[in-house]
């Protein structure tokens, strides 16, 4: 993946994946749940023990796309833990 000029080679967006949020390549894990991870205070090496099938440099492409777009992914992480934002895409799920 390629933002503002900077390759992130670990890091994939697919609109079928996950909406389109960035996720480590080959993977479903998206960069906001490693970002969930770093912000809970888990170092990276608590990280990797918690997904021992990524390697290092996958962990680091992640936090370090993360870092570059801090903003948008903690914006993101907020949405998402937002109990009456899922309820309201429950109810409009239901509704149709």
């Amino acid at each position: 993946m390629k933002t503002n000029g900077i390759k992130y080679p670990h890091i994939a967006s697919n609109p079928r994946i996950l909406n389109g949020a960035p996720v480590i390549k080959g993977t479903r894990i998206a960069v906001r749940a490693i970002a969930g991870y770093y912000q809970l205070g888990m170092t990276p090496d608590e990280i990797l023990q918690s997904l021992p099938h990524l390697t290092q440099s996958e962990l680091h492409a992640a936090l370090t796309y993360y870092f570059d777009h801090q903003k948008e992914i903690d914006r993101d992480l907020k949405r998402n833990a937002d109990a009456d934002h899922w309820r309201g895409q429950i109810r409009e799920l239901a509704a149709a």
